[in-house]
């Protein structure tokens, strides 16, 4: 049972903006086969949102949209004490978000994990060390999430190839690479924002705060900002946005090459919030076509709040 409620409405109008989205971008962008989609629109503080997935199973490299995992992981053991807080490691969770920083997120996960990365490591000392690093599986698989199932998140953000324990670990022809769908990290905005959270109050409140897109700011004209040629550049400039875009173009590596991904919340003034999960693959709309993001964040943005709820 999925964790959000498919209503009539809800699933009229997921249906009808796929078959908008497929019209408008030619196979090589968006075609029936490269992307998911979950729509969700949120009930209130913990009532279940209505939903719509289109390929919300799809499972795909995750590229920077597993580090709003990581932000929770992190604040969670905050809160019970688990780690010690201190200025490097909040600049790096802001970071992670901000500037989409890999190397900010591996200071995290290694914080997380009690693990380091590189140098070759064999027998016990390498079982011993996957061993941690699948802590990261682990605290959201105790969740008991179904959408979570077939996820992992407990590789390393890389810019390129991988060497020593981190090839090691990912595997020879790359089988635990990390990997995610469009359900898993729908539900993980769905929790943070609207759900029964696992973090408190405030931990919860700073979560928010990391990931909000302040579009006013001049950090806002920064590239690396990941609103610009992502969904959020398609969203009417008064609607608040909370999102974590990420995208990966060649590496080396063909089974995780070519993706780009965004997840997104906004609230227009008078209406319910609505996250918006999607996930694609191919090099035409990863890198050739900057404009389909911004495109189709704005036919969604559109077709959904023209919907009554």
């Amino acid at each position: 049972m999925p964790f959000f409620d498919t209503t009539e409405a809800m699933n009229r109008t997921g249906q009808e903006a796929v078959t908008m989205l497929l019209e408008r971008f030619g196979d090589d962008v968006l075609n029936a086969n490269n992307f998911g989609l979950v729509v969700l629109r949120e009930n209130g503080p913990g009532e279940r949102p209505s939903g719509f997935a289109y390929r919300g199973e799809w499972r795909c490299y995750p590229c920077s949209v597993v580090k709003v995992f990581h932000l929770i992981h992190a604040l969670f053991l905050l809160q019970e004490g688990r780690i010690k807080p201190h200025p490097e490691l909040d600049r790096a969770m802001r970071d992670m978000i901000l500037w989409s920083s890999n190397m900010a997120t591996n200071y995290v996960i290694d914080i997380l994990t009690d693990t380091t990365g590189d140098t070759l490591l064999e027998g016990d000392d390498l079982s011993d060390w996957m061993a941690k690093r699948d802590g990261l599986n682990h605290f959201f698989e105790e969740l008991n999430w179904p959408e979570f199932r077939t996820s992992n998140i407990s590789q390393k953000l890389m810019d390129d190839m991988r060497y020593g324990r981190e090839a090691q670990y990912a595997g020879p022809a790359g089988a635990n690479m990390n990997a995610l769908t469009p359900m898993s990290a729908a539900r993980v905005f769905a929790d943070l924002f609207a759900g029964q959270s696992i973090l408190a109050p405030a931990a919860r409140k700073r979560a928010q705060d990391i990931l909000f897109r302040d579009r006013s700011s001049g950090e806002a004209k920064n590239p690396l900002f990941q609103v610009n040629n992502f969904l959020g550049a398609g969203i009417p400039l008064s609607c608040p946005i909370w999102s974590k875009a990420g995208r990966l173009g060649w590496t080396g590596d063909a089974n995780v090459a070519y993706h780009k991904h965004d997840l997104l919340r906004a609230i227009p003034e008078g209406q319910s919030p609505l996250i918006i999960s999607i996930m694609t693959s191919g090099k035409v709309i990863c890198e050739d076509r900057p404009e389909a993001f911004p495109e189709i964040g704005r036919l969604l943005f559109d077709k959904f709040f023209s919907t009554p709820e």
